[in-house]
């Protein structure tokens, strides 16, 4: 996306996409020093970002009738969402909500932007909300920031920078600590921490890594990586378009731009107030650019400036680039009514298969390479292989009842009397038909998997018999 020569006010308005604010003209890394945001909008961003990581820290600590709210185990292959266990056999609503979070992420885009990596984004809640706040009172506002990393090493410099890192170091353990409560759950993560650590030497392996990964972003990699790592910001270029609401600067309003006392139009005095507050680094007055996050910390530096010099708020707000262009309020596209067709669809599927999906799964196969069996009483026999995996936490007695056609079921050596939660066990059983009963060679048959009363599961294959 660009803005006219009108926003740009420089004989090459487009130059600025040429690099990026963190990399000099050698190619080196450029350190971002951005100044401490206050206003408004920080404010709001703050309680926001309390609540969410009150929640993130707290999520391990949440059960449901003693199992985790949420558990993200990928190596066991089980995930526990809002108390409700999923299994690899419900893989499909694992695709579909995926697809559907994309597809939502894509409308959520197309409408309003970056909202989401300046107000929600964890990323961004770490660095500017917890590592950010902690450096500005170790280390000053930009300008002490700036004269401390120019200085000579010195005991007073030496402290400031390992007080600093104890400390990132210390939160990126407890964040490592909690992401990996949430794939193992917290009860195993008390078992590494308390336990004779030769007996969990993998876990205690995975947090350190956890902390390394933690600590070297927030430490050093930082804004990279919104700009670098990050596929969404990548994918900001085609996701946004002319409509979409983002954080904007008013080129009509604010150029030419000029200093308070000089005789000029327009209401931006260049005072940069705006980029160095940004923690990417970059001018919001050159036009969205896909290294801004939408942190709206320019929007209260430009506000606070405004009010100093008896102007309206507002120079840089909330927006869209055709609602500075012409004036006009927000409409719906094409583009918006399609994503919300789709998305419509995603979800309607999602919450069907949700509402029909069984607390037990069977299923049910005939052993390969096996015929029909002649028994000694003028009846058939073919046999079965049965996986039956109980999704909940609680204990189920099970049985199975062949309904169509007449016939019976018998065990092979014990079978499978019950489940307990969460368990997943496989029998094989024969179904018996007598030969009257048998009008085919590939004969369909139904068979309910019941605990007591209650059915579970329905189960429909075939049965091979004798061709008449």
């Amino acid at each position: 996306m660009s803005i006219s020569s009108e926003a740009a006010g420089r004989k090459d308005q487009e130059s600025f996409r040429d690099s990026i604010a963190t990399i000099n003209k050698d190619g080196n890394r450029n350190w971002i020093f951005p100044k401490k945001p206050k206003g408004p909008f920080y404010n709001k961003r703050t309680i926001v970002s309390s609540i969410l990581l009150i929640l993130l820290f707290g999520g391990p600590f949440m059960k449901i009738n003693g199992h985790p709210l949420m558990l993200f185990n990928i190596l066991e292959r089980k995930f526990i969402i809002f108390g409700i266990a999923f299994w690899p056999q419900d893989f499909h609503l694992f695709v579909l909500a995926m697809l559907t979070f994309i597809v939502f992420i894509i409308l959520f885009t197309a409408l309003f932007g970056r909202l989401w990596c300046g107000w929600a984004c964890p990323q961004t809640i770490f660095m500017e909300m917890v590592f950010r706040k902690i450096e500005y009172l170790i280390e000053g506002d930009f300008m002490q920031q700036k004269a401390l990393k120019a200085a000579p090493m010195s005991p007073q410099k030496m402290g400031k920078k390992l007080l600093k890192a104890s400390i990132f170091f210390v939160i990126s353990f407890l964040i490592a600590n909690t992401f990996l409560a949430y794939i193992i759950g917290i009860d195993e993560l008390k078992a590494i921490m308390t336990d004779d650590p030769s007996k969990h030497s993998g876990g205690l392996i995975a947090i350190l890594v956890f902390t390394g990964v933690f600590f070297g972003v927030y430490m050093k990699f930082r804004e990279q990586a919104c700009l670098i790592v990050c596929p969404y910001g990548r994918l900001q270029g085609v996701l946004l378009d002319k409509n979409s609401v983002v954080i904007g600067y008013d080129y009509k309003r604010g150029e030419p731009r000029g200093k308070v006392k000089e005789n000029k139009t327009g209401d931006c005095i260049d005072c940069h107030a705006c980029v160095q507050v940004c923690p990417t680094g970059i001018d919001i007055r050159n036009g969205t650019q896909l290294e801004c996050v939408n942190c709206t910390a320019c929007i209260d530096a430009c506000d606070s400036i405004m009010e100093k010099v008896n102007k309206p708020k507002g120079l840089i707000r909330y927006t869209s680039e055709e609602a500075i262009a012409t004036g006009k309020k927000f409409k719906v596209t094409t583009r918006i009514i399609g994503y919300s067709i789709v998305l419509t669809i995603l979800f309607g599927t999602l919450i069907t298969l949700l509402s029909i999906r069984t607390d037990v799964e069977a299923i049910v196969l005939r052993t390969p390479g096996m015929i029909y069996q002649k028994q000694s009483d003028h009846s058939y026999s073919n046999l079965y292989n049965i996986n039956v995996v109980n999704k909940t936490f609680n204990k189920f007695p099970i049985t199975l009842e062949l309904v169509e056609p007449k016939g019976s079921i018998k065990w092979v050596g014990d079978g499978i009397q019950s489940l307990e939660p969460q368990d997943v066990k496989d029998g094989e059983f024969f179904v018996i038909i007598d030969q009257e009963n048998i009008k085919v060679s590939k004969l369909k048959i139904k068979i309910l998997v019941k605990s007591g009363d209650k059915l579970v599961d329905e189960i429909n294959t075939n049965f091979i018999g004798p061709v008449k």
